[in-house]
């Protein structure tokens, strides 16, 4: 393995780092016209959970499987069985396709000011370095009517 000058997952200066880079996503260019990299550790595990949370099952072409059932959830009513479907939705996805964190906790409840406006507050682990994490994912409901 070529030595990257930086520890990986057990220390070991010569092992790659666990958490890596990739392109970001959706495509696009930066100011020098090229395509700009994922941030590097957890930013890059953030923006992958934004990713799979905005994305709907058969949505990706060459992976009809990948993303979260949020969208079959759009229009729902803004009630307690709808929060807990999404919150059960966003776990079960994040559990398949986010392997470089722990899944804590997954809760979401109704903004106080936007009545077709679910707050989805996720609680992980990065399994790497033992670091926690918060972040809201807004989900917007669509009223009909």
């Amino acid at each position: 393995m070529t030595d990257t000058g930086h520890p990986g997952p057990t220390g070991d200066p010569g092992q790659a780092p666990f958490l890596g880079r990739g392109v970001v996503f959706p495509l696009r260019l930066d100011g020098t016209g090229q395509v700009p990299l994922t941030g590097s550790g957890d930013e890059s595990i953030r923006q992958s959970i934004w990713t799979i949370l905005g994305t709907a099952p058969g949505e990706r072409v060459m992976r009809p499987d990948f993303g979260c059932g949020l969208h079959d959830l759009v229009f729902g009513v803004n009630s307690a069985g709808t929060a807990g479907a999404v919150a059960a939705a966003v776990r079960e996805a994040l559990q398949l396709w986010e392997p470089r964190i722990d899944v804590l906790d997954v809760y979401a409840a109704p903004d106080a000011e936007q009545a077709n406006l679910l707050l989805v507050e996720i609680t992980y682990r990065v399994r790497s370095n033992n670091s926690r994490f918060n972040l809201v994912y807004p989900f917007h409901l669509d009223q009909v009517g």
